[in-house]
């Protein structure tokens, strides 16, 4: 054991410093047990995408040749995108570049899938990176402060605040934010995507308000959850035992409670993520911005199958992994006494 546990006197109950050798370990069996899971959750999800497009009976041949085509033409228009194959082995060539790294080329503009997500994924990124980070700073802050001042004026206004801001869905927000900022105070654009390497300070204007809209339900079930996580830990005896040994109140709340307590609210983010995902494509609608949803939903209109399952594909991965990565911090965060069961 690398840190000192703290037991209170005549409880029983330990908890520990955020580095413990045990927690390593019990991260590294998390990752082997989530591995196991996530692995047939990715084949599976991926088959469905593949059938999905299969099923859906699109074929390039019309996009291409127009109606005028021959069937020579649809014959050699099929060969070229092995499409004259059968299904089971469309799946098997799918898969293997896939796990590889291609993603196919588009049916119409023959550029590799992996590019065109590439050049759109900054945006989704950018929209969901941001309202993320709204969401797990002000959603801690405002937890924490509704559990140190329980019952209070301050704990009163937060609860009201998660009940008004959870029922409210993104795109309500993003009308109500587009009134406020952009056409009565004429403060934020409304509208566009700037890189942020490109102009900083435009790029911040222009993902802001999309970012705040789509953080907001997060924030709220982020501060309920922790709120209810931290008061149920600041009641435990082990609490009163470290106030008894001299243990100072922000050490108590910060290391100790919060850590205990924080439990709720990752499990609640791990479920936010995806949502996360597709809230970006209504706000990518909303404000005009080329991003990843709108590449996915206009080339679903176009019957672009490729694409469509490429983007599908880029979001399972990215919902797996971030899956791991909320499980893993669960596990290291996990009181001391229950690593030891």
């Amino acid at each position: 054991m690398t840190t000192a546990d703290i037991e209170a006197a005549g409880t029983g109950r330990t908890f520990a410093l955020p580095v413990h050798a045990g927690a390593l370990g019990t991260a590294a069996r998390v990752v082997l047990g989530t591995v196991l899971i996530v692995v047939p959750v990715f084949l599976f999800s991926t088959l469905i995408t593949f059938l999905l497009g299969a099923a859906s009976g699109l074929n390039p041949a019309a996009g291409i040749a127009g109606d005028a085509a021959t069937p020579e033409t649809i014959a050699r228009i099929n060969a070229e995108f092995g499409l004259d194959k059968p299904v089971w082995q469309q799946y098997v060539d799918w898969m293997s570049s896939m796990l590889s790294g291609d993603l196919g080329v588009s049916w119409f503009s023959k550029i590799p899938v992996s590019e065109l997500i590439g050049e759109r994924l900054a945006v989704s990124a950018s929209i969901a990176g941001v309202a993320l980070v709204i969401g797990l700073v002000l959603g801690v802050g405002l937890g924490v402060l509704a559990a140190v001042y329980k019952g209070s004026l301050l704990d009163r206004a937060i609860t009201a605040y998660t009940s008004v801001a959870s029922t409210l869905p993104p795109f309500v927000i993003s009308i109500g934010l587009i009134l406020v900022f952009s056409v009565g105070l004429h403060w934020l654009p409304s509208a566009g995507y700037v890189p942020p390497d490109e102009n900083f300070g435009r790029w911040l204007s222009l993902i802001i308000m999309p970012a705040i809209a789509l953080s907001m339900d997060v924030v709220a079930d982020i501060a309920r959850q922790l709120r209810t996580g931290l008061v149920a830990e600041l009641d435990q005896n082990y609490v009163t035992g470290a106030v008894v040994r001299g243990i100072g109140p922000s050490r108590i709340l910060f290391v100790h409670a919060l850590r205990n307590g924080s439990g709720p609210a990752l499990s609640i983010l791990g479920m936010k993520i995806p949502t996360l995902i597709g809230g970006a494509v209504v706000m990518e609608t909303m404000f005009s911005m080329p991003g990843f949803g709108r590449l996915a939903a206009d080339s679903a209109l176009r019957g672009d199958v490729p694409i469509v399952q490429g983007t599908l594909v880029v979001a399972i991965v990215f919902v797996l992994f971030c899956n791991i990565v909320v499980n893993i911090a669960q596990s290291v965060l996990q009181p001391a006494t229950k690593r030891r069961d």
